[in-house]
């Protein structure tokens, strides 16, 4: 797949809505930051697997998808201060 049809961009805008609907701040709790950091970090190299393992069949657009999922993770983690960055242009974060 190499387009995004309506279909497709309806449905991920739907799913994004439902979750922004659904989001409540969570209450102040002590963290692991290494262990958190090491869970964003994860997620974020999964996810540019995928990415990699779709577009090795074809299927740019989860390609697409995936490698942007890969990055918010490294953008949350950058603003929220678990990733030593430095570093706006690629991230979202101040330096």
């Amino acid at each position: 797949m190499d387009r995004i049809d309506e279909e497709k961009i309806e449905k991920y805008l739907s799913i994004t809505k439902e979750a922004l609907d659904k989001v409540k701040i969570g209450k102040k709790r002590e963290l692991d930051w290494a262990a958190c950091a090491q869970d964003f970090l994860d997620m974020a190299q999964r996810y540019y697997s995928d990415a990699l393992h779709f577009r090795s069949r074809g299927d740019i657009v989860n390609a697409f998808a995936a490698v942007n999922y890969a990055h918010g993770w490294l953008d949350a983690g950058a603003r929220l201060g678990l990733f030593d960055v430095h570093d706006s242009r690629l991230f979202a974060a101040d330096e």
